[in-house]
């Protein structure tokens, strides 16, 4: 809508001076008056607007850029035009990641195939050993390396979506939802509420189900109505994590968290910085893993992933997703602790407990070699304040499998949950984190990365940072993000490059 009307052609009219008038130059004192104050009434809203305007081109400069990252499909601002850097895309394979730590012991290296094997596995859904079966009924991916596929296993979406090649394996009757596209990345869906009420849920809604597969007579289960969620505003889409590192985050100690947390208080509320640990409602650890930090370790990660994407019930996590009758075709728990005399020591455990192993054991990325341009952008990424939040690095303590202790890692993020505001807020809130609050996300190996964002909205690096910024409104408060993206947008356009490139070399 315009700021300002047309005037009335009528009014117009009318206001001209009537030649008939006996002194169309004499004032009359009350009728100055009155002019004056119209003239204020009109000059204050003018200034305003003027300052209004002034402010803005601090984040919207008005001069034109030749070429923009493309738009973020829930970008809640203009990208401003004095952003030219660019994203020069992920780096090309051979993966810089997905090896084992290099300080494993020989028994534990012994393990390696088992574990890799078990990370690989692809589960059908009748039972046919200890360590094979149990899919469904309700279920996201059918094997953790489908999903955790880039740059390797691991990582996590790849450029061609696997979920095209299972909705309907084995004659199953899913339809793919809206929402997943051949070329885009993997996703999971959550309701904020239950459908139909305003009854808090926030739980995973598995895509698919074994309704019609070869395996699974008898089963006869819809899958949910993401339509209506999405048209109601009831739907939550999360990417994949990569899972790089994560024994070496695990074992990083609460204190050295919270000393981190308290550090450089000056220049942190200078730029609107706060944030805080989620803490376990249990034990009062902080928790680490996940988009909002819900999941305190790689254990629970592991089978709370078997059983919430692929179906798999295992000790941890021993009931069904969906107990319809007719589609709990197994005993439960699917997956156990293998006693059979004779076996190999590494076959004991269940396929929780081994994918554990092979996330806990596997090694943080390694970066490109520094260039002139990265290292003036890691300097840059540090003036601007990107730091404060992506915390470069921790040190792991003294640790009873010493590959995992005493190490010096550089996983930018203070796994600390902040609020993003509205652009980025998802309404769902997960322990202590609210329903605008995420976890820093960690940035190594997001050179090699696809997608951005907790909704994978992305694959733009510079869309990705500049969706960081987002101005409050009734329900949440402004992104903490906000005045470090104001500095980035301020920076030379050399400058802005060198960051990104910065980033690409993670």
């Amino acid at each position: 809508m315009s700021l300002w009307k047309e005037k009335n052609p009528m009014q117009a009219q009318s206001n001209q001076t009537d030649p008939n008038q006996t002194d169309p130059n004499r004032t009359d004192p009350k009728q100055g008056r009155s002019n004056k104050a119209k003239m204020i009434r009109v000059a204050l809203p003018v200034a305003l607007l003027l300052a209004i305007c002034t402010a803005a081109t601090a984040y919207f400069p008005k001069s034109a850029t030749p070429e923009k990252p493309a738009a973020s499909s829930r970008a809640n601002v203009a990208q401003p035009a004095n952003v030219t850097a660019t994203d020069p895309g992920p780096r090309p394979l051979p993966a810089a990641a997905g090896g084992f730590l290099p300080l494993l012991s020989a028994n534990e290296q012994q393990i390696e195939p088992s574990i890799t094997t078990e990370f690989n596995r692809t589960h059908d859904v009748i039972v046919t050993s200890p360590t094979d079966g149990g899919l469904g009924p309700r279920f996201n991916e059918n094997s953790c390396a489908s999903c955790h596929a880039y740059p390797a296993v691991g990582g996590s979406s790849p450029p061609t979506n696997p979920l095209f090649s299972i909705y309907n394996y084995a004659g199953a009757t899913n339809t793919m939802p809206s929402f997943i596209t051949s070329t885009g990345p993997i996703l999971e869906a959550r309701f904020i509420n239950q459908p139909g009420t305003t009854i808090p849920d926030g739980t995973v809604h598995q895509l698919f189900t074994i309704t019609g597969r070869t395996d699974a007579a008898g089963c006869n289960i819809s899958q949910p109505d993401f339509v209506t969620a999405g048209s109601q505003g009831n739907l939550v889409l999360r990417q994949v994590t990569p899972t790089y590192g994560a024994g070496l985050m695990e074992v990083i100690r609460n204190i050295d968290i919270v000393t981190n947390w308290n550090a450089n208080p000056t220049q942190k509320k200078m730029l609107g910085i706060s944030g805080h640990p989620n803490y376990s409602g249990n034990d009062g650890s902080i928790m680490r893993f996940g988009w909002k930090a819900q999941v305190r370790s790689t254990l629970l990660m592991a089978a709370n992933q078997m059983n919430v994407e692929m179906g798999v019930t295992n000790e941890t996590f021993p009931n069904e997703i969906d107990q319809t009758p007719g589609c709990v075709l197994n005993p439960v728990p699917e997956t156990v602790s293998n006693f059979t005399p004779g076996i190999l020591t590494e076959m004991f455990p269940g396929d929780a407990e081994r994918t554990e192993y092979f996330t806990q054991w596997l090694n943080p990325p390694t970066p490109a070699p520094s260039t002139a341009s990265t290292r003036n952008g890691q300097v840059q990424f540090n003036d601007v304040g990107c730091v404060y939040c992506h915390t470069q690095s921790f040190t792991t303590p003294a640790t009873s499998r010493p590959a995992l202790g005493g190490i010096t890692i550089n996983l930018y993020s203070d796994m600390l949950v902040h609020q993003m505001g509205p652009g980025l807020a998802d309404g769902l809130p997960q322990g202590q984190a609210g329903p605008d609050e995420f976890r820093t996300s960690p940035l190594w190996g997001i050179g090699q990365r696809l997608w951005f964002l907790h909704d994978g909205r992305t694959n733009n690096i510079v869309t990705a940072i500049e969706d960081h910024y987002s101005l409050g409104n009734s329900l949440y408060p402004n992104s903490e993000a906000n005045q470090v993206i104001t500095n980035f947008n301020s920076l030379s356009p050399k400058n802005q490059q060198d960051l990104v490139n910065f980033l690409r070399s993670l």
